[in-house]
């Protein structure tokens, strides 16, 4: 460094000798004049030198993070649903940009957070006003400011004497009504709600169960610190070991933040207070089991899980085995995460799944194509398509003297119909043993 300052002191005396030299002649710059000149230029030089090299360039990269203030409505972010279900920019008509400010991926994340709630308020409110659907609050027995959570039944959905319908969707941000968030905001309501399938087994005659197994808890501002006299109560039942790995990964995320901005936005800090007896999927799965499907008066439960609710649904069978054989007559996974292994099933539970069960799973085989499977749980069959999107599935059922059902459901990326049967039912003294047919159709 300091010899690169000495080169770089020569030659800006070359350069001045030989541009100056009337000049240096004139004031007799010569002998211990010059060198003193020289002197003065290197420490000049060196000092800047070593000023520069201490110049964080990273830092001075560091953008201004924005507050994150975001709108309350759709009309306010200036977006809304077109007449084809689309979301769209009320100015220019363009679809929804994640990206609205380059390079402050944090930012963006939280605006389109912000939207996705605004949009599960929307559905929400369209269960409501469209399908004519109602909240039920759970716990049933909730009392005062106990936190809880709600499901959304049709008119007639514990009364109707023949069939009713149960929509349990995957784990993640979304709620009752949704199957992806993604699909409603990048795609349209027809791909990503429930809603176009409740109406139409509305209209064959279902009462419909609308689950919400992703609203286990309520979150709220935590309190400021006092006394360490009164630690903060455990609100979670994961493994220390777990935890330790999440408050890692999160404090790494944290990290990362604060080296790309130069004033990152404090997120306000929550904690988490569980919904009783509804506080995990398998729980509110479960919940609604007993206290709504187990006492509705329909002889004949169908019910569609996706992903991780039927992960879900395999638990709560195997506590409540007897009643789900003699209520259930089929069940269509969708992607279904569950593993009846792992969750450790009867061998009763497994002949009964993989009779009367079918999981229609991502594939780049053809529709309905039949698929190996290294746990032969029950049928798995391609859905026709490579990427892990939601299959939504509505019952249409004429019950007949072979009662015979079928299913219609929908693929974002096909418009093909596929057909699956599952073996009749055999009625004896009056209770159902086995399902009844079943055919599945997903266009």
């Amino acid at each position: 460094m300091h010899f690169i300052t000495h080169i770089r002191c020569v030659l800006f005396l070359h350069g001045f000798k030989q541009k100056d030299f009337k000049y240096s002649q004139k004031i007799k710059l010569e002998g211990k004049y010059s060198s003193l000149c020289f002197v003065v230029l290197y420490v000049v030089f060196s000092l800047s030198t070593d000023l520069l090299s201490r110049i964080d360039l990273d830092e001075l990269m560091k953008k201004d993070e924005p507050p994150f203030n975001f709108p309350q409505t759709l009309e306010e972010f200036e977006y809304a649903f077109n007449e084809y279900g689309q979301l769209r920019h009320t100015k220019t008509g363009e679809p929804f940009v994640f990206n609205a400010r380059e390079d402050l991926h944090r930012w963006n994340q939280k605006r389109y957070e912000a939207l996705g709630e605004i949009i599960t308020e929307y559905v929400y409110e369209l269960l409501e006003k469209e399908c004519n659907m109602t909240k039920a609050i759970l716990p049933v027995d909730a009392e005062g400011d106990e936190p809880t959570s709600f499901i959304y039944l049709s008119p007639d959905a514990l009364s109707n004497p023949s069939k009713l319908l149960v929509l349990i969707q995957g784990s993640g941000v979304v709620r009752a009504g949704q199957w992806a968030r993604r699909l409603i905001i990048n795609q349209d309501l027809n791909s990503g709600t429930q809603i176009p399938f409740i109406r139409r087994a509305m209209e064959e005659g279902f009462g419909v169960v609308v689950l919400n197994p992703n609203l286990n808890y309520l979150e709220v501002e935590k309190a400021p610190k006092s006394s360490p006299s009164h630690p903060p109560a455990e609100v979670s039942d994961e493994p220390a070991e777990k935890r330790e790995r999440k408050d890692e990964q999160e404090g790494k995320k944290k990290r990362e933040f604060y080296e790309k901005y130069r004033n990152p936005q404090k997120e306000t800090e929550t904690e988490r207070i569980p919904i009783r007896e509804n506080s995990s999927s398998e729980d509110h799965v479960l919940y609604v089991w007993d206290h709504f499907v187990s006492r509705a008066a329909a002889k004949n439960v169908f019910i569609m899980a996706h992903s991780y609710g039927g992960l879900s649904f395999v638990e709560m069978m195997n506590q409540r085995e007897v009643q789900v054989k003699n209520r259930v007559c089929a069940v269509a996974f969708t992607d279904s995460a569950h593993n009846l292994w792992l969750q450790e099933t009867t061998k009763g539970t497994q002949d009964w799944i993989f009779q009367y069960c079918s999981n229609w799973v991502s594939s780049p085989e053809p529709l309905d194509t039949p698929l190996d499977s290294m746990l032969p749980d029950c049928p798995k069959v391609s859905a026709g398509n490579k990427l892990l999107l939601c299959l939504h599935c509505v019952p249409k059922c004429g019950f007949s003297q072979y009662n015979d059902c079928w299913f219609k459901g929908h693929s974002t990326l096909k418009a093909n119909v596929v057909c699956c049967h599952i073996p009749q039912s055999s009625i004896s003294g009056g209770k159902l043993f086995v399902t009844i047919p079943v055919t599945l159709l997903i266009w």
